[in-house]
């Protein structure tokens, strides 16, 4: 039986481009880049390569992106080093109620240092609110924090409008952008971010690679400490396999990105559609607009989600689930207990995130999975 897979949100298979760029950087092309004989040189010049590439699709300048194993490194060196830089202007971070655990978990640990952090309400829609946010500035705040595009129900926040907020206060804003960067046009000279973090494979590069954009002029102590690399801010050799790969990822992502991101907005579109008239007691969780171009997000009444999840595999459909198990008991995803959903939606969560490769047909099978299984389910 073959595959339908719907979890691109979770990571993307890695292209035949990506990879054939990829291949002589493994084997007769394995220089190490800080050396400085011809192997080392090919190998450094490929880095450099990328870092120009990268930066080119946010308009942002090739000495600001740093290379990293992934999103998470990302978002703790943002938030950890934007803290540790700026301590003595404040201790107080703002950020939502629904970031990325990369971004939570560092705040944590910043409040067990003294820090003080402010996490803000969303509504309904998963939408931070920029007059909440304006609230809830202090003469201590150092750093805002607020996702691009939330990963469990596809909203995308209001960028712009937190950015000049945090500008016209003189504080620093980072943005996890892991699952928006090369699906919607992110320009960092339009946009008034500081920091924005991405990762290779969300967008069908290799997995163990990311990126740090870092605004000139912002201070940022080393996150890794030891040699010289990222002009002696991370430490460790290069892996320049993934770096060039992610480089061509990108530069393919942004070359077709119109076409993908229409295309993938009408399948969105008509699968949301479809399920909430052939499914009765279904919400949509999310933005009905605001929102990533393949990412959707259902809660079905009176549904386990866990259950639904294994029987949409044994019908050949990936998705992944809104609640996860912790110790034997079913607890609701913190991203859906903060949109409100209610208590015999919540637990009844599930979302498909389309890709390049999606079709209609699988749209189709999908939904007659999903009637079928929640019909049963609720018997």
């Amino acid at each position: 039986m073959s595959m339908i897979y719907l979890d691109h949100a979770a990571t993307t298979q890695m292209t035949e481009e990506v990879e054939r760029a990829m291949e002589p950087y493994l084997r007769e092309k394995f220089g190490n880049a800080s050396t400085e004989y011809s192997y080392g040189v090919d190998a450094g010049r490929a880095v450099e390569h990328c870092r120009a590439v990268i930066a080119e699709t946010l308009e942002a300048k090739p000495e600001e992106i740093y290379f990293t194993s992934g999103g998470s490194e990302s978002d703790n060196w943002a938030v950890k080093g934007v803290a540790g830089a700026y301590k003595k202007q404040g201790t107080h971070i703002i950020t939502s109620k629904i970031e990325h655990h990369a971004v939570l978990n560092s705040c944590e640990y910043l409040e067990r240092l003294g820090y003080s952090v402010t996490y803000l309400d969303v509504d309904e829609d998963g939408m931070v609110s920029a007059e909440q946010l304006a609230r809830a500035i202090r003469p201590d705040t150092t750093l805002i924090s607020v996702m691009y595009g939330n990963n469990e129900v596809g909203t995308i926040e209001p960028i712009a409008r937190i950015g000049q907020i945090a500008r016209e206060h003189g504080i620093l804003f980072h943005t996890d952008a892991v699952q928006a960067y090369a699906q919607v046009p992110i320009s960092t000279r339009a946009l008034p971010i500081d920091l924005l973090s991405a990762s290779a494979h969300k967008f069908y590069g290799p997995k163990g690679v990311g990126f740090l954009y870092i605004r000139e002029g912002v201070k940022m102590p080393s996150f890794i400490h030891g040699g010289g690399q990222e002009r002696g801010k991370r430490a460790g050799t290069e892996n320049v396999p993934g770096i060039v790969g992610m480089g061509k990822a990108a530069e393919a992502a942004h070359r077709g990105m119109r076409v993908y991101k229409q295309r993938e907005t009408m399948l969105r579109n008509y699968l949301m559609e479809k399920v909430k008239r052939e499914i009765p007691d279904t919400r949509i969780n999310g933005h009905r607009y605001h929102r990533l171009p393949g990412n959707v997000s259902f809660s079905f009444r009176g549904v386990d989600g866990a259950s639904l999840l294994i029987l949409l595999e044994e019908d050949g459909i990936c998705a992944s689930g809104g609640s996860a198990c912790n110790t034997g008991a079913s607890r609701v995803s913190y991203v859906i207990e903060a949109l409100g959903v209610p208590e015999d939606y919540a637990a009844g969560t599930v979302r498909m995130t389309l890709g390049r490769e999606s079709t209609r047909e699988e749209v189709d099978a999908a939904v007659e999975s999903l009637k079928r299984n929640v019909r049963a389910l609720r018997c």
